[in-house]
C-alpha cells in the first residue's frame, strides 16, 4: 500500500485520492467506469465465498485446502486505542528470524514468538510512528521503512510540527537486536523522499557489507530539511531526487555508519541517456488502465543468487542486473495496458519467471467486484527468457467481492514445493489466495481463505497486507484484525507428500523482499512428491512408478551399509528416469531429472 509524504493517508501516483492533513484539501477522483457486458466477468454465484457475513471478530469464514491455527489480535496501543480507523494503526509486512517474527505497522513494531505457531505471542511492542513501517532482519540487524512526516529521530509520538524540521526522519531505521526484547535504534538513514518500501541485498562477493534499496514514493523535502533533495522536474535539475532509487551501504562491523552511497538512475533512456526514459504516465488507448508515471520504484525483488531484482515501478516492471549491489543496472522493462500501479514482484525459485502485482485502487477501493475485469488489480506472469521478460498471462483472485471489502493485488511468498511454482499471496479484504503457476500460461488456484467484509454498511480499510511462508505455516498480517497463522492441508491439489516435501525447508531467516534460493534435500519425501506429481499429470509409466517407490523402501528399511543391492537397483531406476525425461516434453521433463538425480543422490549418502 502506498501512503502520501504528507500524511498516512492514500497515494497520488494512483490518482484515487489525496488527503493533506496540513492544508485539509481534498480531492477525489471516481474510479475507472465499469467495462463493456461483454467483458465483465460472471459472478461465481457457488464460490463459498460470495455472500460471507460481515463482522471485526465475528465475520463469516470460507477456508480450501487451508485451516487458520491461530489469530492474535493487535496488542495494546497498536488496536486503535481512539477508534479512528484508516491507517494510523494499521498492520503492514512481516519479516522473520528464527522463532521470531517481525509485524511492521504505521504505528511502530510488534515482535512475536512463534517458536510454537500454534501458540503464537506478542514478545515486544514498540511503538514508533512514521508509517508504513515494513520490515526486513539480517544477522543482529532490524531495517524498518519510515515515509510519512510524522516520524521522529526519537520514534516518539507526538508527530513533527512545521514543514522543517531537524527532529523529523523519513528514511531507513536500522535497529539491534541482539537482545531481542530490548531492539535499540542505532542508526537512521535519512532520505529524500522516506522509504516506502526498502530492499536488503547481499553482496555474494563482500559479506562485509549489506545494501539496501530504498524505494521512496513520497513527496520530495524541503532542501532546508535535508541538503541535496530536489523535487524538480529533470529539465529543471538534473541532480533531481525524482528518477531514481537509494541505495544505502551497509558495513555489517558498523552498522551505524550505514549511509546512501548511490542514485542510480535506472529508469534513464538507453540511447538519449534522458533520466525519464519510462512510462511517461497516462492511459495506453481506449479500454484500457490510466498507468502512474515512473519517476519511483513501490518494490523491488533480490534474487542475489540469480544475480537479479525485478522492480515494480509506478508505470512499468522492469528487470535489474544485482551483480554489482552498489551499482544496479536495468536489462528490461516492460508495461501493461492492464496495469494502473506496478506494485510488487517475486521470482519463482529457478528465477526463470516473474510475477508483478497491480495495485489499481491504491489499496484502499474495492476492486474485485464481478464488475472488475480479471486482469485488472492482477497478476501479471512473466517468463524470463535471455533476461528478458516474455508475458505470459493474468492471475486474480476469483470470488468476487463487495462494495464494502477493499481488494486488490498484494503481497505474497513461494511455498517451497519440489517441482512446482505455488504461490500464496494477500488480496487484503479478498483474503488469501494461493496458485500454481507451473505452467506460466494458465495459473490455477489451489487453495484460499476469506472472511467477510469488516462492516457490512461502510468500506473500511481492512485484510491481508502480506501472506508469506515460512517453516511450515502461512503468516498473515491482517491490517485490522491482527496476525493470522495457518496450516495448509492435503488436496487433490496437494499431496501429502508435496506437504511434507516443502515442511523438510527450514530457513534461519526469511525477507519476502530478498528472495533465497531453495534446494531441497536428496529426501525420499520429495522423491515421493515428484511422483505424486507426475502421477498427476500422467507424466510416469506406472509400473516405472511402483518400481521406484518399492526400490526406496527397501533401500530406507534395509540398515546403513546393506543395502548394496537395493542401492543398485536405486542407481538403474534413475538412469531409466533420465532416458525418460529426454522423451518427455513440459513440466514432466524437469521433474523426471529432478526425480533422477534426487534418487542418484540418495543412494551415494547411504553408501
Amino acid at each position: 500500500m502506498r501512503t502520501n509524504a504528507v500524511v498516512w493517508s492514500l497515494c497520488v501516483s494512483a490518482g484515487l485520492f489525496v488527503a493533506s492533513i496540513e492544508s485539509g484539501a481534498q480531492q477525489a477522483t471516481p474510479p475507472p467506469a465499469a467495462p463493456p457486458a461483454g467483458q465483465v466477468p460472471a459472478v461465481v454465484s457457488n464460490d463459498p465465498r460470495v455472500g460471507l457475513k460481515a463482522g471485526l471478530t465475528d465475520a463469516g469464514v470460507a477456508a480450501k485446502h487451508i485451516e487458520l491455527v491461530t489469530n492474535v489480535p493487535r496488542p495494546g496501543e497498536f488496536a486503535d486505542p481512539g477508534g479512528r480507523g484508516g491507517l494510523a494503526f494499521a498492520n503492514s509486512d512481516l519479516a522473520f528470524k528464527g522463532p521470531n517474527l517481525f509485524l511492521g505497522n504505521f504505528f511502530g513494531l510488534n515482535f512475536f514468538d512463534i517458536e510454537d505457531p500454534r501458540k503464537t505471542r506478542v514478545r515486544v511492542s514498540m511503538p514508533c510512528p512514521g508509517g508504513q513501517g515494513d520490515v526486513s532482519v539480517h544477522g543482529r540487524l532490524l531495517f524498518m521503512s519510515v515515509e510519512e512526516t510524522r516520524g521522529r529521530l526519537d520514534c516518539g509520538t507526538q508527530g513533527v510540527p512545521g514543514p522543517i524540521s531537524a527532529e523529523r526522519f523519513r528514511g531507513v531505521r536500522i535497529f539491534d537486536i541482539t537482545d531481542i526484547n530490548k531492539p535499540r535504534q542505532i542508526a537512521a538513514v535519512q532520505t529524500c523522499r522516506g522509504s516506502h518500501t526498502h530492499t536488503i541485498v547481499r553482496d555474494l562477493k563482500d559479506p562485509s557489507n549489506l545494501y539496501i534499496y530504498g524505494s521512496g514514493t513520497g513527496g520530495v523535502r524541503n532542501v532546508q530539511e535535508l541538503a541535496g533533495c530536489s523535487g524538480a522536474q529533470p529539465g529543471d535539475d538534473p541532480n533531481t531526487a525524482l528518477f531514481s532509487i537509494d541505495v544505502i551501504q551497509v558495513p555489517l562491523a558498523a552498522p551505524e555508519r550505514a549511509r546512501v552511497v548511490n542514485r542510480p538512475r535506472i529508469f534513464a533512456d538507453a540511447n538519449s541517456g534522458a533520466i525519464a526514459g519510462l512510462w511517461a504516465g497516462g492511459a495506453h488507448g481506449e479500454g484500457t488502465q490510466r498507468t502512474s508515471g515512473t519517476n519511483s520504484c513501490h518494490d523491488i525483488t533480490a534474487y542475489p543468487e540469480v544475480g537479479l531484482a525485478a522492480g515494480a515501478c509506478s508505470g512499468n516492471g522492469i528487470l535489474l542486473d544485482i551483480s554489482d549491489p552498489f551499482n544496479p543496472k536495468r536489462i528490461d522493462a516492460v508495461t501493461d495496458p492492464s496495469f494502473a500501479y506496478w506494485h510488487s514482484a517475486a521470482f519463482n525459485n529457478d528465477g526463470t519467471k516473474v510475477i508483478f502485482t497491480d495495485e489499481w485502487g491504491g489499496g484502499t477501493s474495492p476492486r474485485c467486484r464481478a464488475t472488475d475485469k480479471l486482469s485488472w488489480g492482477a497478476d501479471a506472469i512473466f517468463d524470463i527468457v535471455d533476461r528478458q521478460m516474455k508475458f505470459a498471462s493474468y492471475y486474480k483472485m476469483p470470488a468476487p467481492q463487495t462494495d464494502q471489502e477493499n481488494c486488490v493485488a498484494h503481497n505474497g511468498s513461494l511455498v517451497p514445493v519440489p517441482g512446482r511454482d505455488i504461490k500464496v499471496q494477500a488480496w487484503y479484504q479478498g483474503g488469501l489466495s494461493m496458485f500454481d503457476f507451473t505452467d506460466s500460461a494458465n495459473p490455477v488456484e489451489i487453495a484460499y481463505f476469506d472472511r467477510g467484509p469488516v462492516d457490512a454498511t461502510r468500506m473500511l480499510v481492512a485484510g491481508y497486507w502480506s501472506t508469506y511462508w515460512y517453516n511450515g505455516y502461512i503468516y498473515g498480517s491482517e491490517i485490522m484484525r491482527g496476525l493470522d497463522v495457518f496450516r495448509l492441508l492435503p488436496s487433490e491439489f496437494l499431496s501429502k507428500n508435496e506437504l511434507d516435501a516443502a515442511n523438510l525447508i527450514r530457513l534461519d531467516e526469511f525477507n519476502a523482499q530478498h528472495q533465497p534460493k531453495i534446494v531441497w534435500p536428496a529426501n525420499a519425501v520429495v522423491a515421493r512428491a515428484y511422483i505424486d506429481q507426475l502421477n498427476r499429470t500422467k507424466g510416469i509409466d506406472a509400473a516405472r512408478a511402483a518400481a521406484v517407490l518399492a526400490a526406496m523402501d527397501r533401500v530406507e528399511k534395509a540398515q546403513r551399509g546393506r543395502a548394496g543391492t537395493a542401492l543398485i537397483q536405486l542407481d538403474a531406476l534413475a538412469t531409466q528416469l533420465e532416458s525418460d525425461a529426454a522423451a518427455a516434453s513440459g513440466q514432466d521433463a524437469p521433474r523426471l531429472r529432478a526425480l533422477a538425480a534426487t534418487l542418484k543422490a540418495r543412494a551415494a549418502a547411504l553408501r
